[in-house]
């Protein structure tokens, strides 16, 4: 894989035409078969230096991106962090779930003037954001997209290792939840939880296969309320810059835009 360093170019641009509020946004846990979307926003401050080291997450190890986050998150003008729920996922689909949480992230930042959002045009976003610019792997080549891919990496990944702690077994701490073969032969052997998207054809299959197993496992999995606050209990201990839990509503995730 080609490490492309990510450039302010686009930023410097909007910048010169008098937009100083330039939100990258990108999402993580479009995939797995279980967990949140987590999606994060982030607005670099005008004319300001890159931070050594930022690129597209998926090419930085946890090491890396665990120290990367809380620098981003210092240095930034604004950050905000959204989710949609396994519930929201398995109601709306995961595609109209990601947007959900990309718009409860934008929601966090206290306003914007533009948006630089990873990926393809989205039906409908500028009705909701405001003025914005789609841009195939923006993680890779745009610097305010390569910081909210850190930091929305560290958020899920963190809170997919606690709820590993809840329902220990499946290898979250280190899988994400992807459907990896250890994965699939944990829902095999131990059941579904309630974190499990039923929509996903893994969690069908494994539905269809195994009885559950005491999990008071309910449809639709967890409420929206109930992820918000996992999401920003985990995303407030990255701004801080340790690996605890804290209180506070810095990063709430929804319900909004429901």
């Amino acid at each position: 894989m080609a490490l492309f360093v990510p450039t302010l170019r686009r930023e410097r641009a909007l910048w010169r035409a008098g937009v100083a509020r330039v939100a990258g946004v990108d999402e993580v846990g479009v995939a797995p078969a279980c967990g949140p979307v987590v999606a994060a926003a982030v607005i670099v401050r005008p004319n300001t230096h890159r931070i050594a080291g930022v690129r597209d997450s998926k090419t930085l190890s946890a090491a890396q991106r665990e120290a990367l986050a809380p620098e981003v998150r210092r240095r930034a003008l604004a950050v905000g962090v959204g989710a949609a729920s396994v519930a929201e996922i398995d109601r709306l689909n995961i595609y109209h779930a990601t947007h959900l949480a990309m718009r409860r992230a934008l929601l966090r930042l206290g306003g914007h003037d533009h948006v630089l959002v990873d990926g393809m045009a989205i039906a409908g976003f500028e009705a909701d954001v405001g003025p914005y610019d789609a841009i195939v792997d923006g993680d890779a080549h745009v610097y305010s997209i390569a910081c909210a891919s850190i930091v929305a990496k560290v958020v899920r990944d963190r809170l997919m290792a606690r709820l590993a702690a809840r329902y220990p077994g499946y290898g979250w701490e280190h899988n994400a939840g992807y459907a990896t073969a250890e994965h699939r032969a944990a829902m095999a052997e131990l059941g579904v939880t309630p974190f499990h998207r039923r929509s996903f054809i893994t969690t069908r299959r494994a539905l269809a296969g195994v009885e559950q197993l005491g999990f008071g496992l309910r449809s639709g999995g967890p409420p929206a309320a109930v992820i918000a606050g996992y999401v920003a209990d985990v995303a407030c201990a990255v701004a801080s810059g340790d690996g605890r839990g804290s209180t506070g509503d810095e990063a709430d995730a929804g319900p909004a835009l429901g």
